[in-house]
């Protein structure tokens, strides 16, 4: 496909053409981009820079080492950051502001102690399952743990002197989390990568889902069961003791599950025909009206649980100072994302995968895999493989939905040290670093390549 050149790059002077591709070009540009990746990781493990920072330096290098004039390197930032913070920012500001009213108001936990309270002992992996699975929709993924593991806690467990029975329930927990932080809409990386990749919303939420469900079982309660008796245990996470009444479980249940129904619903060709629901299954419009109906809900008229006067500051500090650093992290990653584009890197994986060199979902899961590996964040292994598979979706012939799975599963492999996630599961669960690393990283593993295996087959049989 494609023997000519004259759609991509011209090659730099110096570099040779063989069988038109760029040998040496391409060799510079990878050995480039990889270096800079690791500049951004220097900045941000060891000067301790804030990944906005960091990134935008290592934009700015590639910049440099691929000799871009700098009106166009300053253009690329600029475009990146405004089209991260034009078409995903406001789905993660507005999943975020909605996860701190459920935070806030005692709605997640009144809903995970509905789920993990509820069943008996040899059932509560799976009730962990189950409640992480549902509070996890609307959630960042730190939010969910935050708000799941120490409920988990806090549930009394007979026998447990090693702390081995509550790390059975844990796992599970920061399975499901994991899963559709990486796999499902409105999460910020798919629906980055959605927005990149030029993906339907609805399609990737319910593919995402249906082979989420799987992935989460094989890598939560089946995996717990195997790896728990080789670890020391932890004494992680405490529960905090609420001071008010919680809201119903129920009305909790559909505040979250109502942006999830009606970007799904907008995905059926039956129902997608018409304005109000095609303006309402938009997933930022879907999700100011959850965040509209949760304060109705829980704050109306004014009061918490119990008729305490809500104290409004301190409900919208909650709801918005985490934006900021999560947002620019984001569109710092956009703009790293742009330099990369205009460097070439889009344009060498693209002729690599119409070469046939290798499969465009693996293609998607191993650059993903590589990012991720190189810089510990799930987010920004989404924005850049999808960012520089622009081209890979617009010519491989393959759906873009299974490009946006495929790169949400090679962006959990293996957490480690430089993940700020793993730290923050090693200590709610309470284990050494070894014992993380068997546990978490190897679960995360497990996410990932099982979620390419599925995403490899089902693309032959849909």
């Amino acid at each position: 496909m494609g023997d000519g050149v004259g759609r991509y790059r011209l090659p730099a002077k110096g570099v040779s053409c063989r069988g038109g591709r760029v040998v040496g070009g391409d060799l510079w540009l990878v050995l480039a981009a990889g270096g800079c990746i690791a500049l951004a990781v220097v900045l941000i493990i060891r000067l301790k820079l804030h990944p906005f920072l960091a990134l935008l330096c290592a934009a700015l290098a590639l910049a440099v080492a691929r000799g871009m004039a700098a009106d166009r390197a300053l253009a690329a930032l600029q475009k990146g950051f405004g089209d991260i913070m034009g078409g995903a920012g406001l789905v993660v500001a507005l999943g975020l502001t909605l996860g701190a009213m459920l935070k806030v108001s005692g709605a997640a936990a009144a809903l995970a102690n509905a789920t993990v309270g509820a069943v008996g002992p040899r059932w509560r992996p799976w009730g962990c399952l189950l409640a992480s699975l549902v509070l996890g929709l609307p959630l960042f993924f730190e939010t969910g743990v935050v708000l799941l593991l120490p409920i988990i806690a806090a549930l009394p467990i007979t026998g447990d002197r090693d702390g081995r029975q509550r790390l059975l329930l844990m796992l599970p927990a920061l399975a499901g989390l994991s899963v559709l932080h990486a796999l499902v809409p409105p999460h910020p990386g798919p629906i980055i990568a959605v927005d990149q990749l030029g993906a339907g919303v609805g399609p990737t939420l319910v593919l995402g889902v249906l082979l989420g469900l799987p992935i989460a079982v094989l890598a939560g309660p089946v995996f717990a069961g195997l790896i728990t008796p080789y670890v020391a245990g932890g004494d992680g996470a405490q529960a905090e003791v609420p001071d008010r009444p919680l809201p119903s479980p129920w009305t909790a249940l559909a505040v979250i599950l109502l942006p999830v129904v009606l970007i799904a619903a907008k995905a059926v060709p039956a129902l997608s025909h018409g304005p109000v629901l095609s303006l309402l299954g938009a997933p930022p419009v879907a999700l100011l009206l959850a965040n509209l109906v949760a304060l109705a809900a829980f704050f109306s008229p004014g009061t918490w649980g119990g008729g305490k006067p809500v104290d409004w500051d301190a409900l919208w500090h909650e709801a918005m100072a985490p934006a900021a650093s999560i947002l620019l992290s984001i569109a710092g990653g956009g703009a790293f994302k742009q330099v990369l584009v205009e460097a070439g890197l889009a344009d060498t994986l693209a002729r690599f995968a119409e070469q046939g060199a290798v499969s465009p979902i693996l293609l998607a899961w191993g650059i993903a895999v590589m990012i991720r590996l190189a810089t510990g964040s799930a987010t920004v292994a989404t924005i850049t493989a999808s960012g520089a598979l622009t081209s890979v979706a617009a010519t491989s012939g393959v759906a873009p939905e299974w490009l946006v799975l495929a790169v949400g599963a090679g962006s959990l492999f293996f957490s480690h040290v430089n993940d700020p996630g793993f730290w923050l599961v090693k200590n709610y669960l309470g284990l050494s670093t070894a014992d993380t690393l068997k546990t978490w990283s190897v679960m995360e593993t497990i996410v990932s390549v099982t979620g390419l295996i599925l995403v490899l087959a089902a693309s032959h049989l849909f």
